[in-house]
């Protein structure tokens, strides 16, 4: 029989199932409701932006709606003010709408004059991307012949971020050969225009017809596709919108199947139309009848943050010193995590509640000790989480509404009536984080978190992991200037025995430093603790709580940029080490890492993704090296290195999304995630962004045989922040997430290995085709595959419809190198026509050792071009003349001889006279 807790549970699961994502967009009868437009807090005040805003969104719903046959149109959109705009009575406070959960951000371009609208896309083609930009010059039209109409550019930004499909286009490789001819990629092929190369000098253009190389048949890299301004085809907003025509996406039958470009490499060579058809938002809709009413707006303000601790001090808190390690982290919560200026109250509960402050506004170290001396000191009785929240709810209300509120609520006890408040839980509009500590935690505690857009955490009885301090200094607020928020620059546990010393270091660079706090925790006895600053000067000063077992440093003023060293003694017990700091300027973004799991839920043997995103502003940090720790229900804990590659899990190499897969469950329950990220030597703010998920910036037009050029494209690389190498040291947490269908040991082998998605391929020498691709694992992309399938075929869709059928290439000498590494394999083709002209296309598939295969690598394609032969050059008649000298006897004159050697050849030679 399935005890009641283990149905809770399961129904918890069940709940939760999904794609983990923060936004609170809703379709509802065809319509998006719960939009959120954020304005970034550096934005300078306009309020005609506010009206831009709602002018795009206005111009986009009916061509959304047409351009997906009538079943999706903008219903409502929240538009997010900054706290330092001016408050006006039409703006209300947010309820769950905020900047981590916000759909779009208009920011200022972080290279100036960039003002390209792209949208961060870090998944697999069909899944949701996480965030569209704009910029305020682009709102306010001033890009309208580079990119088009607004909303028609927020129509091809949506398509990425609602149902994952990809550009059209290609800014790195704009022709391609076919059939020995050179193609623009582009979709559909019916679009018009002319290849052109516009070639400036001293302030003087020339536009000339591109031209095929004699040797390679491509043309050359500065060739562009201009397109003419009148068209009749209707296809595709993938590729260029701001075609007047083009109203629809690219379906099956006018999808340009062979060019180049990310549609074809990530979606199997699908048209935008097709992938859209496949998601949720198509099944669950119907085409209306109506035209649909334009949208509506609601104007949010950010306010203060608002804050009530929600903590359990049930007889369970006494297992494991649980009771103890709240009030440790609760400490550095309130020490550091909080920002100044917040409103901070607390509740604690067993069976019943007990507020044990009212809200206090924290404006000195005063106000925060307050709050910590209020933390609970002793634990018994049961659970009954809804008697916390309620008398939180009551807490707010006093001084605030409850909408747009924090509740951080924590828990290690099982209640089986928590789902009781949902319902009041979604009528305040509070925003509830939970965080699970120990095996037993309530089973429907995520859904709080989940039905809130709050964050869920997980820290279990494993002192060493740090895990619940780590979860309590995530919890910065989702609002605010980033130069308040809290920076965790590290987080470590030892288990040390017979005096042993841990040493170390902890980097403070030059992007954080201001309030910065060392913490150490112990579970017995004070340990030794030495500290020096960058200049090798001993910090002395640590306050000491002997009580609570833990002991602090706030360096005054902005510490010293640099590498900190530590050294800590003890015997036989748990240390841990947390140092967290803010941003050492208002101008500076720091380095930031932000780290998560693709869904809330894994159901084995289905693999998770780990991303952590390293970005300084809006420029990624590439090389740094990366580390996910996974901690399960049971305490085991998997380090998995994490890449940015642009293979297996990670979607586009040096973007700074570094990503893996997780394969190794061991356990049903929850698991907690944590990032350590190091940038040394090697680290480097990447020079070049790579190609962005966004609309195509246009070249030029061309109208009535006349071509109008934009200016140049602005580059990524012009800011002053990047190739620049960085020094770091960053801890996050990813919060947590529930394995289910685990069996039980030993674990079966049903993993096979990751799909390749970077084959590439080129002709070298007498028609030898040479391959590259990274290596995938014999479980994703972990260990080693056993063998390789590469096969090949004239024609791209019967080698991604019939691949097993297709040609196999002899792969007897292939043997597969570890996960990640770089595979190189020569062949020549042997039994199919190649001759010049010939469009050869290959795909590669993985086997394991137990038989498991890969899905089909992106198909790589090769064109055979040989140049034409020149024709040989038939001899002329040598007809000598006399040689010509004309002299001259004017002093200081140069005498010119002509001398005519060949009809035809003339040579000139300047000699004095």
């Amino acid at each position: 029989m399935v005890s009641f807790k283990t149905s809770v549970f399961i129904l918890a699961l069940h709940l939760l199932e999904g794609a983990l994502s923060n936004s609170l967009i809703q379709l509802n009868n065809n319509g998006y409701e719960g939009v959120v437009i954020a304005i970034d807090p550096d934005v300078p005040e306009d309020e005609a932006l506010i009206q831009q805003i709602k002018d795009m969104v206005t111009q986009a719903s009916p061509y959304l709606f047409e351009a997906t046959e009538k079943r999706f149109y903008f219903k409502n959109v929240n538009i997010l003010i900054p706290e330092n705009w001016k408050t006006k009575p039409e703006y209300v406070r947010p309820k769950l709408e905020t900047y981590k959960n916000a759909d779009i951000l208009v920011a200022e371009p972080n290279t100036p004059g960039n003002d390209e609208p792209y949208t961060e896309q870090i998944r697999k083609c069909g899944e949701k991307g996480e965030r569209i930009y704009f910029t305020p010059d682009f709102l306010a039209g001033k890009k309208l012949l580079e990119y088009g109409p607004q909303g028609r550019a927020f129509v091809h930004e949506w398509a990425h971020l609602r149902w994952g499909v990809f550009n059209e286009y290609n800014n790195d490789q704009k022709f391609y050969l076919s059939e020995g001819k050179n193609k623009a990629v582009k979709c559909s092929g019916a679009i018009t225009g002319k290849n052109l190369v516009r070639k400036c000098q001293g302030g003087s253009c020339i536009t000339k017809t591109c031209r095929p190389d004699r040797v390679t048949g491509q043309y050359e890299k500065e060739c562009e596709f201009i397109p003419e301004k009148q068209q009749t085809e209707e296809a595709s907003i993938m590729f260029a919108q701001s075609i007047d025509s083009v109203v629809e996406f690219c379906t099956e039958q006018n999808h340009n199947k062979e060019a180049p470009n990310m549609q074809n490499q990530k979606c199997n060579l699908r048209s935008t139309w097709e992938v859209i058809r496949d998601s949720e938002d198509y099944k669950k809709t119907t085409p209306m009848n109506t035209q649909p009413p334009e949208p509506t707006f609601s104007l949010l303000q950010i306010g203060q943050r608002i804050v009530c601790l929600v903590l359990d001090k049930s007889g369970s808190m006494l297992t494991g010193d649980r009771l103890n390690r709240l009030k440790q982290a609760g400490q550095l919560f309130l020490l550091q995590t909080v920002e100044q200026g917040s409103w901070v109250g607390m509740v604690a509960f067993d069976s019943a509640a007990y507020v044990k402050s009212e809200l206090i506004q924290i404006r000195s170290s005063t106000d925060r000790d307050v709050l910590i001396r209020s933390l609970p000191t002793a634990a018994s009785g049961g659970t009954s989480i809804c008697s916390g929240l309620r008398s939180a709810f009551t807490v707010i209300k006093k001084k605030y509404p409850t909408d747009g509120s924090e509740i951080v609520l924590l828990t290690d006890g099982e209640d089986n009536t928590i789902s009781g408040c949902f319902n009041k839980v979604r009528q305040s509009g509070a925003i509830i984080h939970t965080v699970a500590l120990g095996p037993s935690a309530a089973g429907g505690l995520e859904k709080l978190s989940e039905m809130t857009g709050g964050l869920q955490t997980y820290a279990s009885d494993q002192v060493q992991n740090n895990g619940l301090i780590d979860a309590f200094g995530a919890l910065s607020s989702g609002n605010g200037a980033l130069s308040q928020h809290s920076v965790q620059l590290e987080s470590k546990g030892w288990t040390l025995q017979n005096s042993q010393w841990m040493n170390g270091t902890v980097i403070v660079d030059s992007t954080v430093g201001n309030d910065t706090l060392f913490l150490i925790t112990w579970t017995k006895k004070t340990p030794q603790i030495l500290l020096w600053d960058p200049s090798g000067k001993k910090q002395d000063g640590f306050l000491l709580d002997a009580q609570t077992k833990m002991a602090y440093l706030q360096i005054p003023g902005t510490a010293k940029v640099g590498i900190w060293h530590y050294s800590l003694q003890a015997s036989s017990q748990i240390l841990t080490l947390s140092v967290t700091s803010r941003p050492s300027s208002a101008t500076l973004p720091p380095v930031t890492v932000t780290c998560k799991m693709n869904k809330d839920t894994g159901k084995f043997p289905s693999p998770m993704i780990v991303y952590a995103n390293i970005h300084q502003g809006a420029v990624p940090i590439v090389r740094a090296n990366v580390t996910a720790l996974i901690e399960s229900a049971n305490g085991k804990t998997i380090n998995l290195e994490l890449l940015d590659n642009g293979a297996g899990a990670d979607a586009t190499k040096n973007d700074g999304v570094y990503s893996r897969y997780f394969t190794a469950y061991d356990a049903n329950g929850r698991y907690s995630l944590k990032v350590w990220a190091l940038g040394g030597i090697n680290a480097a703010r990447q020079t070049v962004i790579p190609q962005q998920n966004g609309v195509m910036y246009i070249r030029g037009w061309t109208e009535n045989g006349e071509v109008k050029w934009n200016p140049p494209r602005p580059e990524n690389n012009k800011n002053d922040l990047q190739g620049k190498q960085v020094c770091f040291s960053r801890t996050s947490s990813g919060g947590s997430f529930v394995a289910s269908s685990v069996p039980v040991a030993p674990i079966p082998d049903l993993f096979p290995p990751c799909q390749i998605t970077d084959l590439e391929a080129e002709i070298q020498g007498d028609k030898l085709i040479n391959l590259t691709w990274t290596a995938p694992g014999d479980d994703y992309d972990y260990g080693r595959a056993h063998k390789y399938i590469i096969r090949i075929s004239t024609s791209i869709l019967d080698l991604r419809d019939k691949f097993d059928s297709s040609l196999q290439v002899n792969t007897t000498d292939l043997i597969p190198k570890d996960a990640n590494s770089k595979e190189v394999f020569v062949f020549k083709p042997e039994n199919i026509t190649f001759e010049n002209g010939t469009d050869l296309f290959i795909a590669v598939q993985a086997v394991d050792k137990v038989n498991l295969k890969s899905e089909i690598s992106n198909i790589a394609r090769v064109s055979l071009f040989i140049p034409p032969q020149a024709p040989p050059e038939t001899p002329r008649p040598s007809v000598p003349c006399p040689d010509i000298s004309i002299n001259t006897t004017i002093p200081g004159i140069h005498i010119l001889k002509i001398m005519w050697k060949w009809i035809g050849e003339l040579h000139l030679s300047v000699g004095s006279n």
